[in-house]
């Protein structure tokens, strides 16, 4: 039996992760589950949102799975994903972006893998106020970090049979920072003639996902743009509830969906599981239980095409309601 770290965050985090532990254990994913509790509501009792057993834990396990945390807009801490991805060195943040069974959006057939640098750029969190009117951040861009993303995307371009790597910039304004990450891009794609490459500034690509989102196969980003770039793909194929994502790096990975904690409907037993567990079927394949991560996945796809869905997507199911639909179709 396999030991998994599991993050409870707050707002709608309970709900989810009761969700997603249930429908994994009745898929018989063979996990013994390490609960650590992070957010505010730990904050009180041990002085940090994010305290050090939560590392610990990640640490001895090499693997996690994440519900949101509530990050606090211009006072309070850090964010704490921010503080995993630097702490573990998560450089590579993965949110693949395909349409789902029955779920009503503008385009069909979009299947794109962003693929966003996860340690630098302004999420260095470089900031200083230089008087009353005035602050200033830092944008840092590195040969080394921008190398092993651009490898990060190729490698896995080769390895899931995906066609092309685009890499996305505003290297024409920030010539020195972008245009070094799109540098070492253009030299790493080099390495792997097989894989078609391509470049286009990051205003560009947001119209031209809006209006052809199938010309895409795998973006690359630094990591402002792609979080940015990422929410809009989870815009085409049906919101952030059914977004999934990984922050993975050299020895260790964090699987958590897209959107936020939710607290407007926290506790009202409205929340949508689909992201989580889409990102636990990723740790599953993370860790060579792909077998029962395609039992998941199918039994979800078999929920959503009758017509069983959460409010977000139009339907009228509650949390434990739809987990229990995908239960049963285990």
């Amino acid at each position: 039996m396999r030991e998994i770290t599991f993050i409870k965050g707050d707002g709608i985090g309970p709900e989810i992760a009761d969700s997603v532990i249930a429908i994994l254990d009745k898929a018989g994913a063979d996990i013994s589950w390490d609960i650590q509790a992070a957010g505010e509501a730990v904050i009180e009792k041990e002085g940090s949102p994010l305290p050090q057993r939560v590392f610990d834990s990640v640490k001895k396990n090499k693997a996690a799975i994440k519900t949101p945390v509530t990050t606090p807009i211009g006072k309070g801490f850090r964010s704490v994903n921010v503080q995993l991805r630097k702490e573990l060195d998560l450089y590579a943040n993965l949110r693949p972006c395909c349409n789902l069974p029955n779920v009503k959006t503008r385009y069909n057939d979009v299947d794109i893998v962003v693929v966003r640098e996860n340690t630098e750029d302004l999420y260095a969190g470089i900031e200083r106020q230089i008087d009353n009117d005035t602050a200033e951040s830092i944008k840092i861009i590195t040969r080394k970090a921008s190398e092993r993303i651009a490898e990060f995307a190729f490698d896995y371009a080769v390895k899931n049979n995906r066609k092309e790597v685009c890499v996305v910039t505003k290297a024409n304004i920030c010539k020195l920072s972008d245009g070094l990450f799109l540098d070492c891009a253009r030299n790493v794609s080099r390495n792997y003639p097989q894989i078609n490459f391509r470049e286009i500034l990051v205003d560009n690509c947001c119209m031209q996902l809006v209006q052809n989102p199938n010309q895409f196969d795998v973006l690359l980003l630094p990591n402002l743009y792609g979080d940015i770039v990422s929410d809009l793909c989870a815009g085409l194929i049906g919101g952030l509830g059914v977004a999934q994502g990984a922050n993975i790096g050299k020895d260790y990975a964090v699987f958590e969906p897209v959107h936020g904690s939710a607290p407007d409907i926290a506790g009202m037993n409205k929340a949508n599981p689909t992201a989580i567990l889409m990102s636990s079927v990723e740790m599953l394949n993370y860790i060579g239980n792909s077998e029962c991560g395609d039992k998941i996945k199918k039994a979800l796809f078999k929920t959503l095409n009758d017509g069983i869905m959460t409010a977000d997507l139009g339907g009228n199911y509650s949390c434990t309601e739809f987990t229990k639909q995908i239960v049963a179709r285990l």
